[in-house]
């Protein structure tokens, strides 16, 4: 179940928590003029931000960043995710850093760079 008051509009029976994560996610793609952006809730309600990262010896999508991120610092699971991308969905791997943390039942956000909901898939 998605968590927080539910918001009926053209993003789908959201709730405010995850309506705040795709806005994050949507600010840090605007912000590093990256391809991606990604946030994640880990289970104290905490968020993880992140773009997409493109190095020459590093290449992670947002999402993975952002998972990355959550069990660096601790995370112990993941509530929600959510990425905001041009792509028509979350990739295979994105899904499979979802569920390594969250569990296959975790939602996965997929947004478009307008911040308008796509997708809403499970990470399993």
């Amino acid at each position: 179940m998605l968590r927080g008051m539910t918001l009926s509009s053209e993003h789908g029976d959201l709730g405010a928590e995850d309506l705040k994560i795709i806005t994050l996610a949507r600010s840090a793609r605007a912000r590093n003029g990256v391809p991606e952006g990604a946030a994640v809730r880990d289970e104290t309600g905490r968020t993880y931000v992140a773009g997409t990262v493109e190095l020459e010896s590093l290449r992670l999508s947002a999402l993975r960043t952002a998972v990355a991120m959550a069990v660096a610092s601790g995370a112990q699971s993941l509530e929600a995710a959510a990425v905001v991308s041009s792509a028509e969905e979350a990739s295979a791997e994105d899904r499979a850093a979802v569920r390594d943390l969250g569990g296959p039942e975790t939602p996965v956000l997929l947004a478009g760079p307008d911040g308008k909901l796509r997708a809403a898939v499970t990470a399993g």
